[in-house]
């Protein structure tokens, strides 16, 4: 996991009354050279830093190889949208986004099923952007028994204040991996005799498919679903049947009963 020792003397930015508006900064949110050079340093999980569009000089060079260093993806942006997430405080360019709570590796999770003694239950999300659905996937997951969710890191929420709030706690419970690649992580996987299935509008239907083994589901984006890339290297394709006349769920309504459908397929006596 990643290191979990965090330096207690970074400080988190805080407005002055002259700059504040009416919205506090979100929790999570650190601004100012200083102030992310000293989060960098804390070695808490950081989702991404968002750099000024055109800004590398001075200490914002140092900012971005610290963060490359660690894997850190780092978001070129206008200033406006810095402007606009630090609440109009003094940002001098850089913000960086902490995580709720540290990632772990996929490893971890894959030995939280080994310490269980039960077959491997892995939810993978693939470019989840909204934290909302991030939240509600996680608590959908921890109540139906899984062993750790992956997530990548670039093009998708990450564990932001607002998606541990729509977890219900549920993010505390939940072993959270981030890799840089789906393919190869699924690649690894199914080396390990684990089968991927993807959620999909025109898979197989859930309910007739054999869940009972070794699993993880992959969930696609609110929009474009689970990418080509992704889907080719999944093992099934499955889906949930409807009987009204919109042809879709939301994804983390989706999740809920794939989830759910398959804890009682492994449960059952």
């Amino acid at each position: 996991m990643e290191n979990n020792n965090k330096n207690k003397n970074f400080r988190k930015p805080i407005v002055r009354d002259r700059d504040r508006e009416k919205t506090e900064v979100p929790e999570g949110i650190v601004f100012g050279r200083n102030e992310v050079r000293e989060l960098l340093k804390s070695g808490r999980s950081i989702d991404k830093i968002l750099v000024r569009r055109g800004d590398k000089e001075g200490s914002i060079n140092v900012i971005i190889g610290e963060a490359s260093e660690r894997g850190i993806p780092i978001i070129n942006v206008e200033k406006e949208k810095l402007d606009q997430l630090s609440c109009g405080g003094v940002h001098q360019g850089v913000i960086a986004m902490a995580a709720e709570k540290d990632y772990c590796s996929v490893e971890d999770i894959l030995q939280i099923a080994k310490d269980r003694n039960e077959m491997p239950f892995i939810v993978i999300l693939d470019g989840i952007e909204d934290p909302y659905n991030l939240g509600a996937i996680i608590r959908s997951a921890e109540c139906a028994g899984a062993h750790g969710v992956i997530i990548p890191k670039r093009r998708a929420a990450g564990l932001t204040a607002t998606a541990a709030k729509a977890s219900a706690g549920a993010i505390e419970h939940m072993a959270i991996a981030k890799v840089v690649n789906l393919s190869v992580e699924i690649d690894k996987l199914k080396e390990l005799g684990i089968w991927v299935y993807a959620a999909e509008a025109d898979g197989d239907d859930i309910y007739a498919t054999d869940l009972d083994r070794p699993a993880a589901f992959v969930l696609g984006s609110e929009g474009e679903g689970v990418s080509r890339l992704v889907r080719e290297k999944c093992d099934y394709a499955i889906s949930i049947p409807l009987h009204g006349r919109v042809n879709s769920m939301n994804v983390s309504a989706a999740a809920a009963v794939i989830l759910c459908e398959a804890a009682h397929r492994r449960n059952k006596t």
